[in-house]
């Protein structure tokens, strides 16, 4: 894993006289379940090893809970509920991955609970192709596009999509719960 975040580090930094075609764009690949993913790497700060995390009451089923981040609280998702799955399991090779996703006029940092980290590919963007129209697992608005890798392909996930804090802040009430009434 640290091979993996030091090449992050080195190929988000500009370096004088490397220059990276504009046609290529770097991908973080990992696993979640048996399906492998990509999220773009500009959009990632950093990976981390998973540890245990506080759970937060009256959050979605996909928010597994919040992590303490060099004094900074940041929610973890759990990629495998979010596409509305069974929550992940937590193995060996489960990490989190800190992302930044567009939040209205501001950036949020999150975190994602991913099975295992893979890579960081390059792919040309004559190599994506753009999302089918049926037969996904998940939603469609969350797939950037499929990226064509060795005869395989990888789920470019639109990352501001998927982790739209709007729609992850809605806490669907739990049908067993009666509903709280104020007292005035």
């Amino acid at each position: 894993m640290n091979a993996i975040t030091q090449a992050i580090q080195l190929q988000s930094a500009p370096v004088a006289g490397r220059e990276t075609p504009l046609a290529l764009t770097q991908y973080l690949t990992f696993l979640v379940g048996t399906e492998v993913f990509g999220i773009g790497i500009l959009a990632v700060k950093e990976i981390i090893e998973y540890r245990g995390m506080t759970e937060v009451p009256l959050t979605p089923a996909c928010v597994r809970g919040v992590i303490n981040l060099r004094g900074a609280v940041v929610p973890v998702v759990d990629l495998q509920a979010r596409f509305g799955r069974a929550s992940s399991a937590v193995g060996k090779r489960s990490c989190i991955v800190i992302v930044e996703v567009q939040a209205d006029d501001s950036r949020a940092v999150i975190g994602v609970l991913v099975d295992a980290v893979n890579a960081v590919l390059d792919i040309a963007a004559a190599e994506i192709e753009p999302p089918p129209n049926f037969g996904t697992r998940i939603r469609r608005d969350f797939i950037h596009g499929m990226g064509k890798v060795n005869d395989r392909f990888v789920i470019l996930l639109n990352v501001d999509e998927v982790l739209a804090l709007d729609e992850l802040g809605r806490v669907e009430p739990n049908a067993s719960e009666a509903p709280v009434e104020l007292i005035q």
